[in-house]
């Protein structure tokens, strides 16, 4: 058995006007969301890198640039839906996914079941293969003033 481990990192900006979008999910409540060319989805994009990055596929910015115009505004769990039909066409198929997402707005814990069953489903895994955790900056740095959202992910692969 062949296992191949890949990480992935993002990072958006928070600004008022954008639909705060995480792991597929919508916060409607949040007053703020993440800026970008796509629909800013942060957790997707931490996801898209782990797993390009475990098959040896590259990266995000290489398969959906962010000066193509085709992605403005994408939605990106179809992004990782896309992302991972290229990695199944290596054939490899998800062992697990780790993603923590760290901000102080919005509070995830409420809402990482829905996040994991979104993602889960654009991995064609089960919602038990992906974890998913948040944290706060506690005040400190970017994160911690409520400027940004920063997603850590990896994802560990195997040979179908």
């Amino acid at each position: 058995m062949k296992l191949r481990i890949g990480q992935g990192w993002d990072r958006h900006r928070l600004v008022t006007g954008r639909p705060c979008i995480l792991g597929g999910v919508g916060f409607p409540d949040c007053p703020v969301g993440p800026s970008g060319h796509s629909d800013g989805d942060a957790v997707c994009h931490a996801v898209i890198d782990a797993v390009l990055g475990a098959a040896g596929l590259g990266d995000i910015g290489g398969m959906f640039p962010d000066d193509d115009p085709i992605w403005a505004g994408a939605d990106s769990l179809g992004l990782l839906a896309k992302a991972w039909a290229a990695v199944r066409q290596e054939g490899y198929k998800l062992v697990n996914a780790d993603v923590v997402i760290i901000c102080e707005r919005p509070l995830i814990g409420s809402r990482s079941a829905a996040m994991k069953q979104k993602l889960a489903g654009a991995l064609g895994a089960i919602p038990t293969d992906v974890n998913i955790k948040g944290t706060r900056g506690e005040g400190m740095g970017p994160e911690g003033r409520g400027e940004c959202v920063t997603v850590q992910a990896v994802a560990l692969l195997e040979e179908a």
